[in-house]
């Protein structure tokens, strides 16, 4: 692996350290790929995920915008996945990235949709 990952991969096992999903509260974490975005709620104390959205869904997928863009269209997606379960907190796990661009762009998306964290 590449220094980039490997750091990456350190940052990410220090806040997974402190942060933890429940239930109630589950864990928003992202995934940033060159060319998409993928977000998940995950229940950390059963191990499950919740919901689930990305940028290859076919909705937001159909959209012309560039990737920032379509990241909050992401967040959005995800918030109205969570509000019809119910879930209005949740806590944001950046997985190493930097809080900037599209990782920024999904985070404003979701609090637009309705979720807080």
């Amino acid at each position: 692996m590449s220094t980039k990952v490997n750091r990456r991969q350190k940052i990410r096992y220090r806040i997974r350290k402190k942060i933890s999903g429940t239930a109630k509260a589950p864990r928003l974490s992202v995934f940033r790929s060159n060319s998409d975005i993928y977000v998940q709620l995950i229940d950390d104390t059963n191990g499950t995920t919740l919901a689930s959205a990305s940028s290859r869904d076919k909705d937001i997928k159909a959209q012309q915008g560039t990737k920032s863009e379509k990241s909050v269209m992401v967040g959005k997606a995800l918030a109205a996945k969570a509000l019809a379960l119910g879930l209005t907190n949740c806590i944001f796990d950046r997985s190493g990235y930097l809080y900037h661009g599209r990782v920024k762009s999904v985070a404003d998306g979701a609090r637009e949709g309705g979720l807080q964290f």
